[in-house]
């Protein structure tokens, strides 16, 4: 995956237990860029995989799993603290189990908001991955089906005023785009 080769250029230089965080608007690939990055690893020791996917309470939730991220996992991490998240089941609409993330460990995020202001002192590699709008309603819906159809609209006001307050594309250290992007230029694709 060409995508790859930046962002594992960068964990060369980013000492043994770096955060990667991966952002971009629903449906561009983050899923896919981090289960590949997971699998490329370097190193003995591999990295834990969070998906703000599983912290979002509810279809207005970015702004608060922007918030546990922060105050959870992140901080925590970058005082020597385990961190932990909390899953949010779907099913039931409610808050479920907590889930511990070892500061040993390197550590990627990939979602909605990993790349909001209040994220960046406590990352190191900081990807911003972008895909044309009909290609990524496209993905989402084949990938969440007929249920996110009805709140793709809802979503994607909150992801606008996200992107609008925060500017996370303009924080990456590292910015890509998904096959099929016709906009910008693109740095790699997926395969």
């Amino acid at each position: 995956m060409l995508l790859l080769a930046p962002v594992l250029a960068a964990l060369a230089a980013a000492g043994p237990t770096p955060v990667v965080l991966i952002d971009g608007p629903s449906g561009a690939g983050k899923s896919t860029l981090a289960d590949a990055l997971v699998l490329a690893w370097p190193g003995m020791v591999r990295p834990v995989l969070v998906r703000l996917d599983d912290i979002y309470p509810g279809w207005n939730g970015l702004d608060a799993a922007v918030a546990q991220l922060t105050d959870h996992i992140l901080g925590p991490r970058r005082r020597g603290a385990p961190g932990a998240w909390q899953r949010y089941d779907w099913e039931r609409g409610q808050p479920a189990e907590w889930h511990l993330v070892d500061p040993a460990r390197p550590l990627i995020v990939e979602g909605c908001g990993a790349l909001a202001a209040a994220n960046l002192p406590l990352s190191d590699i900081r990807v911003w991955l972008d895909a044309d709008d009909r290609l990524r309603k496209q993905r989402a819906l084949a990938r969440d089906g007929e249920a996110f159809r009805s709140h793709w609209d809802q979503w994607q006001s909150e992801w606008e005023a996200y992107r609008n307050r925060e500017r996370p594309e303009r924080q990456a250290t590292i910015r890509l785009a998904a096959a099929g992007n016709t906009a910008g230029s693109p740095a790699g694709r997926l395969g």
